[in-house]
């Protein structure tokens, strides 16, 4: 490699470019309630804002991550830049829905350039050590989450609620990791270099067998990281445990063990490593859909971010390695692979399987009272009411004798009805009251056991990932133990 690539400092630019990228998350999360009170939006369309950074950044890794090659890996970064610029930009002087959510898109988009960018990037930059310079590179996935949900956190003790503010925060790592390193000289990709064509790359990684393999347990690794900590804190919660608190920790224990793979990855190599996570995730994920105190929350969580702590990074570490020449086209496709089926399936399945397993948990009698309370008592709230708010209350009383009018008639309440009525209840009506009071007596149990039974079904995911990668671990035991390849054209 040339003497003008500077390794080091490339390798600093793309950890804060993830920690930009990783800041999104949080700061999208924590703005959701703001942006719906100051805009008058719908549960939808703050849905539709926030989902945009799912399925944008698949999307976006899908089209530029293959042309790394092509356009150049510091183009896809400036264009990231770019992007952040924009996205924040409009997000801030927003002036309704659509502004909020091409903002939330745009940035959505700059995070897959940066993640499209930087993984062959680093994969290219330490050829002999993809593995562990990957996994230290993820390390700032979790840690810029720990940073953005501080920096909110904190924002929001002080008294500072301004979501701009937040929004705006994303700015300092982007222009940092601009600052950094888009003057630099870049190098061209590993495949590239090794005069691998562009149609070479994409017959190798469609090609292999073991690249649709590593595609398909990436939706399964992806699932049981992800799907889990999307809800962890909503669920935790609803017990009246500190979801947030217990989100952060397992970002921080990830972080660290990213940070310090290189002995783990010599002890058990890449596959060694997937094997274990597969068993340690899979423990400690069910082990949390029992936990109920904060010592076994603690427990169970510390073991489940053991095991997917090294999940992500070491599935593109294991690609870059065993299929070397499917160069940026194979890490672009596991990176679609897992926000594809975390974004589309396994988050939308656990909430439905949530809804249907805490709805056994309304008690009948106790909920229809609460329902005729409604057009009891919310008439009154209506005075003094105007647009969306009184719409929305108009709408409650009428979902509420819709709910009863089933009970009457079938002798049970109406699923997914009765949960949203009592969330639209809790919404609605002020904190203190006691229909408010009752609401929440009903439905907080059940959100935290539906949750608790979410996780249990994606446990069961681990028991296919520890046959799959117990195989492939076994194969190269007996064949004398892991071996990255290396391109030879």
């Amino acid at each position: 490699m040339s003497q003008e690539i500077k390794t080091t400092k490339l390798f600093v630019g793309s950890c804060v470019a993830l920690i930009a990228t990783a800041m999104t998350f949080a700061v999208l999360s924590a703005i959701m309630n703001p942006l719906k009170q100051q805009f008058l939006l719908t549960n939808e369309q703050v849905g539709w804002i926030g989902g945009a950074g799912l399925w944008g950044f698949p999307i976006s890794i899908l089209i530029f991550g293959p042309l790394c090659s092509v356009l150049g890996i510091r183009f896809l970064l400036r264009l990231a830049f770019l992007f952040f610029v924009s996205g924040i930009s409009l997000m801030i002087f927003a002036n309704g829905f659509w502004m909020l959510f091409f903002g939330a898109l745009t940035i959505a988009f700059a995070n897959g350039l940066v993640e499209g960018a930087c993984n062959p990037l680093v994969a290219t930059l330490y050829p002999d050590r993809k593995t562990q310079k990957l996994n230290q590179f993820h390390v700032w996935f979790p840690g810029g989450i720990v940073i953005g949900g501080l920096l909110c956190y904190f924002l929001d003790k002080a008294g500072i609620t301004s979501w701009q503010l937040k929004v705006g925060s994303i700015l300092i790592p982007a222009f940092s990791y601009a600052f950094i390193m888009l003057m630099e000289n870049f190098p061209v990709t590993e495949r590239a270099q090794s005069g691998v064509s562009f149609g070479e790359m994409i017959k190798e990684t469609l090609g292999r067998p073991l690249f649709i393999l590593l595609f398909i347990c990436m939706m399964m690794t992806a699932s049981v990281e992800l799907g889990p900590n999307r809800w962890i804190p909503s669920v935790l919660e609803s017990g009246g445990i500190p979801g947030m608190l217990v989100l952060v920790w397992t970002s921080l224990l990830m972080a660290l063990l990213r940070q310090f793979s290189g002995p783990v990855v010599n002890k058990l190599s890449p596959t060694g490593m997937l094997l274990s996570s597969s068993i340690l995730s899979g423990i400690g994920l069910y082990m949390l859909s029992f936990a109920s105190t904060y010592t076994s929350i603690f427990i169970a969580d510390t073991i489940f971010a053991l095991g997917v702590c090294y999940f992500w990074p070491t599935m593109l570490g294991v690609a870059a390695e065993r299929v070397p020449k499917g160069g940026e086209f194979a890490l672009a496709l596991l990176g679609v692979a897992g926000n594809i089926a975390v974004g589309l399936l396994t988050i939308p399945l656990m909430g439905r399987v949530a809804d249907y397993y805490g709805h056994e948990k309304f008690d009948a009698q106790k909920t229809v009272a609460v329902v005729q309370e409604v057009s009891k008592v919310f008439p009154e709230y209506i005075k003094n009411k105007t647009g969306k708010e009184l719409a929305a209350i108009n709408t409650l009383i009428e979902d509420a004798k819709e709910v009863e009018n089933y009970f009457a008639t079938n002798k049970k309440l109406p699923e997914i009805k009765t949960a949203n009525l009592l969330r639209a209840i809790l919404l609605l009506a002020p904190e203190q009251s006691e229909i408010s009071k009752s609401a929440k007596e009903l439905l907080n149990p059940a959100e935290l056991y539906g949750g608790r039974i979410a996780f249990r079904y994606v446990s069961a995911l681990c028991i296919i990932l520890v046959i799959v990668f117990g195989l492939i671990y076994g194969r190269d035991v007996m064949q004398g133990g892991y071996k990255a390849e290396k391109i030879t054209g």
